[in-house]
């Protein structure tokens, strides 16, 4: 196991954050609230729920990923557009359950969703990306200042309400859905997924893997290799995992990534208090690729660079061409 960073650390990457946020370009972050909204946490403005068509909002410049929050309980599934993201980020939330961060750089799909909220572990994780652009439905209130004053774009119901509504058939807070067009007016390209990740020809070596499974206290995700398809097949928590409109989801590479998982100084209503997932550093992780198992260290020394993952033999290990799951299991 690689070196590991504790609570100090986590205050100096967001300190950092904070800094460097501080001589970036500014930007208005609204708050209107009207009542209690996601997880009881901070109330945003949201969009009266509708089955029609929201307003148009005036569409901003392209150049950042669109990073987009996902619920991931039972209630939340099927997601909507969750097949379209470069990279797709599985974390432990309050209770043991998981939660989603999908983001787009090569394809923006007509609609993302459920949108869910957002954590003081997104913050260091999305360092990584320029002024990215983070849509989410509401944060725990003492994080909301944090998140403006983070060097990305916040793109909750307050900010960009002409880009959100609400879906039929579910029940909030399941049902709050994104137009990604009425943020941005194209997908930024390849450029922008500065993750660190290489794609080529797989490693040499590696074990035969047949499924692979990541469990969490109260949520499980398991990736099964369809020789097929050449691809993993996600199920979760028991349950195979589809699109909306009933595909499986399928990426070409996951990486299991070992990180330290410390309790964060945020909690919910329940009093259940957050995981703060440590991507800063370096561990131990595992990519699946051609149905293979391959042993690798994953190293971001800054908040600011990508993760790289390299082989035994000293050398970087590549991923598939494709979508690319990463989920973070406690080290």
């Amino acid at each position: 196991m690689g070196k590991r960073f504790g609570a100090p650390t986590r205050r100096s990457v967001l300190t950092a954050a904070l800094a460097a946020a501080a001589t970036a370009a500014s930007f208005t972050a609204g708050c209107t609230r009207h009542g209690p909204t996601d997880d009881g946490r901070a109330p945003q403005s949201t969009p009266t729920p509708s089955v029609g068509t929201p307003a148009p909002s005036e569409p901003q410049a392209t150049g950042s990923v669109l990073a987009v929050k996902i619920d991931n309980v039972a209630a939340a599934r099927p997601q909507t557009g969750l097949d379209s993201a470069d990279v797709v980020y599985a974390e432990q939330v309050e209770g043991g359950l998981s939660r989603l961060m999908a983001v787009y750089a090569t394809r923006l799909p007509e609609v993302i969703g459920p949108v869910r909220s957002a954590r003081e572990s997104d913050l260091e994780l999305l360092r990584q990306f320029d002024r990215p652009r983070l849509a989410f439905s509401g944060a725990q209130k003492k994080l909301l200042p944090l998140i403006r004053r983070a060097p990305l774009r916040p793109e909750s119901p307050a900010e960009a309400s002409g880009a959100y509504y609400r879906g039929s058939g579910r029940a909030a807070p399941h049902n709050l859905y994104l137009r990604p067009a009425r943020l941005m007016d194209g997908a930024p390209g390849e450029s922008a997924l500065t993750t660190g990740f290489r794609h080529g020809p797989a490693p040499a070596g590696g074990t035969v893997t047949t499924v692979r499974t990541v469990r969490y206290p109260a949520a499980r995700f398991a990736f099964t290799w369809s020789a097929g398809r050449n691809r993993w097949l996600v199920s979760m928590d028991g349950t195979p995992a589809r699109t909306s409109a009933g595909d499986r989801l399928a990426p070409a590479t996951v990486v299991v990534q070992h990180v330290r998982v410390t309790k964060s100084a945020y909690h919910d209503v329940l009093g259940n208090y957050t995981p703060f997932t440590e991507t800063v550093g370096s561990g131990k992780a595992e990519v699946l690729r051609d149905g293979r198992s391959f042993e690798a260290t994953w190293s971001r020394p800054e908040a600011t660079e990508g993760t790289t993952f390299t082989g035994a033999d000293g050398g970087p290990v590549n991923f598939a061409d494709g979508q690319v799951w990463v989920v973070f299991a406690k080290a």
